[in-house]
């Protein structure tokens, strides 16, 4: 859904549950909390020169956005399915006038959001500092606040998700999606403790999982990282959302049209990284006794042969950049074409995994 500055209209699901006032007053002071877009210098020198048309399809604070305006698009499409990101935006985007459009709406069908041929895509993965700092969006365990974690502000919250799902799925999120080797002891700890009391705030989540799992040594994360992490990743949908919006790139972009993506964790990496190897006609055989793949029309070129990283000006600046991962790729002009996730290495659970054999099976 486009809109203007003057006058935003929010889908039903902006206000459901009270969760958003879209008022001009309510976190002000949000809106003064210095945010640094991660590895914006190397992505906007790997895209230069920028120019026509772009689409942030993470708008959170609009750190890209800016950025890509500054650095001479005509104009940047935004979009976040984060009410409360395009509200704060209004404080600035005026000065940008009909260079700046803003869109609620997921990344995932960032074509249909478009509108038209885009010269370059932006996709900042994971969850932005604005929303990591907001205690009351529960994506964080260094304050205590509700147990969240959507995004969207709508559906199913981790509370919902913590305090319903079985010991079995649980320990399947915390593993696939957090890669965490304690999931069962944790899952069954969190089903133990919800039954007299269900667990609705981010610090009694935390202790719970740091007492399944060794004190950490300094400079060794927090021991509920990776649970937290994985809940969120469930609750969010975000390597369906990640797939869908890397193929919806591919349909949007023009013949040369770029597209940047930054990851923050292995997983995220690796599914980016197949996707633009298999788009390139580089996937490498996996078993040197398979028959070698037959070349295929490239429909992306690697900008970027390696991911990119922060480097120490970088880190000094914004510590948070430690584990941001930078991958561009230009289109070409083949033709797009849908990819199945599986072929990504996405992670998936074993149930969504089972219905989709049932699915194929039912289609034969």
């Amino acid at each position: 859904m486009m809109m203007t500055m003057a006058s935003i209209r929010w889908p039903w699901w902006a206000a459901r549950r009270g969760q958003v006032e879209m008022t001009a007053s309510r976190d002000q002071n949000i809106g003064r909390t210095p945010h640094i877009p991660v590895l914006l210098r190397p992505l906007l020198a790997a895209c230069a020169p920028v120019r026509g048309l772009w689409l942030d399809g993470t708008f959170g604070a609009g750190g890209y956005t800016r950025g890509l305006l500054e650095a001479g698009a005509d104009c940047v499409i935004g979009v976040d399915r984060d009410p409360l990101a395009l509200q704060m935006a209004q404080a600035w985007a005026g000065e940008y006038g009909d260079r700046l459009r803003l869109v609620a709406g997921n990344f995932s069908e960032l074509d249909a959001h478009a509108g038209a041929l885009l010269d370059g895509v932006v996709l900042d993965l994971g969850v932005s500092s604005m929303q990591i700092d907001q205690p009351e969006r529960g994506f964080s365990f260094q304050k205590d606040g509700p147990l969240d974690m959507r995004m969207s502000q709508s559906g199913e919250s981790a509370a919902d998700l913590v305090n319903t799902a079985s010991e079995a799925r649980l320990a399947d999120i915390l593993y696939h999606f957090g890669e965490e080797r304690a999931s069962r002891r944790i899952a069954r700890a969190i089903v133990e403790a919800r039954s007299p009391d269900p667990i609705t705030t981010t610090l009694r989540l935390a202790d719970i999982i740091s007492k399944c799992l060794p004190r950490p040594k300094p400079g060794q994360s927090h021991p509920a990282t990776r649970s937290f992490q994985a809940l969120r990743i469930a609750v969010n949908e975000e390597f369906t959302e990640l797939v869908q919006g890397l193929v919806a790139a591919e349909r949007a972009l023009k013949p040369g049209g770029l597209l940047a993506v930054v990851t923050f964790h292995s997983l995220e990496d690796r599914v980016v990284k197949r996707f633009f190897q298999q788009a390139a006609g580089e996937e490498p055989n996996a078993n040197r006794y398979a028959p070698v793949k037959e070349n295929t029309t490239a429909r992306f070129e690697l900008v970027t042969r390696k991911a990119i990283g922060p480097d120490d000006v970088e880190l000094a600046e914004n510590p948070r950049a430690r584990s941001a991962k930078l991958r561009v790729a230009r289109r070409t002009a083949a033709p797009a074409k849908d990819v199945d996730a599986g072929t990504l290495d996405a992670p998936d659970l074993p149930q969504s995994q089972s219905k989709k054999a049932q699915t194929q099976k039912g289609q034969r």
